[in-house]
């Protein structure tokens, strides 16, 4: 397994997924999407994997402005829009390869384990 999550210190969601892995002795590395930010690839993965650049968008998100933003711009522009207000994505993103999950998903990571 090759886990990424992607993430901010702040976000209770994202310190449990990193729990999740821990308990189970399972090595991950943890982006900071404020600090490093995500590329453009791996949001296209992520996007692809997950339905979507639509669904990676955090309906609850504090920052309301860039939220709109982002939902109003032309679909062309919106993963630039992204890559710039890494703020606006719901937390955490966690990769496996080319698999992906998009918030607090147990159970989902719980499948890639069975697949191992």
């Amino acid at each position: 397994m090759n886990i990424q999550i992607f993430g901010t210190k702040k976000s209770s969601d994202t310190r449990k997924a990193e729990r999740w892995f821990k308990e189970r002795r399972i090595k991950f590395q943890s982006i900071d999407l404020m600090d490093k930010g995500i590329s453009r690839g791996e949001l296209r993965g992520v996007a692809q994997a997950c339905g979507g650049l639509d669904a990676l968008l955090d309906e609850s998100c504090r920052d309301r402005d860039a939220l709109a933003m982002v939902r109003c711009i032309a679909a062309t522009q919106r993963e630039e829009a992204l890559l710039e207000r890494p703020q606006v994505l719901k937390q955490p993103i966690v990769r496996n390869g080319k698999k992906a999950a998009v918030g607090y998903c147990p159970e989902v990571y719980l499948s890639w384990l069975d697949q191992e």
